[in-house]
């Protein structure tokens, strides 16, 4: 999406030559792709643990960093495969996110049209609240030391990467329909 943004608000009369059929079909393929790699390698590395004894996850749902918690040997490599697939599959897309917001927010501020600039914030910003939303909840879940005592903000934090942040996708970005700010208003005005 941020791609699509950056190509949208900074290079609009080459969008339709940039951003092709076969271009989103690479860019969905690149995320199925990675999200599925980071899987594998996480699973197996999890997996291959020995777990003995208490088998209690004392989480909402069964994750890497939870079942590390219970594994009854040195959990050092599984943490360091975790650790190196959150660079690939948190740090580098937040940061390729940034980098195109970057450019975004450089290109808007340039703009002579105070209409055309607030309507490309308003596109930009909801996406960017739910990057950083997610991205922050997940990278602070992921990246750092592991510990061998789960406690409550542990859980609070998966659940609002998990739940929480695409519970609020379709809220944010339907706010930007004029549609559904209308029938909002309507509802809260009686």
């Amino acid at each position: 999406m941020s791609y699509d943004r950056y190509v949208a608000v900074c290079k609009p009369l080459h969008y339709s030559t940039i951003m092709t059929h076969w271009v989103c079909v690479q860019l969905a393929t690149g995320s199925w792709a990675s999200g599925a790699f980071v899987s594998v390698v996480d699973t197996t590395f999890t997996l291959r643990l020995p777990y003995r004894g208490n088998n209690i996850i004392n989480h909402f749902f069964c994750e890497p960093p939870a079942l590390l918690k219970l594994a009854s040997a040195d959990t050092y490599s599984t943490e360091m495969a975790i650790f190196a697939m959150g660079v690939v599959i948190l740090l580098a897309p937040v940061s390729l996110i940034l980098v195109s917001y970057w450019n975004i927010i450089s290109t808007v501020i340039q703009m002579q049209s105070g209409e055309g600039r607030l309507k490309a914030f308003s596109t930009c910003g909801s996406h960017l609240i739910v990057v950083v939303l997610f991205y922050g909840s997940a990278i602070f879940a992921y990246m750092r030391p592991n510990s061998k005592i789960m406690n409550e903000r542990d859980k609070m934090i998966s659940v609002f990467y998990s739940a929480v942040t695409p519970m609020l996708n379709p809220i944010i970005y339907s706010l930007r329909n004029k549609d559904v700010k209308g029938a909002l208003r309507r509802v809260t005005a009686k």
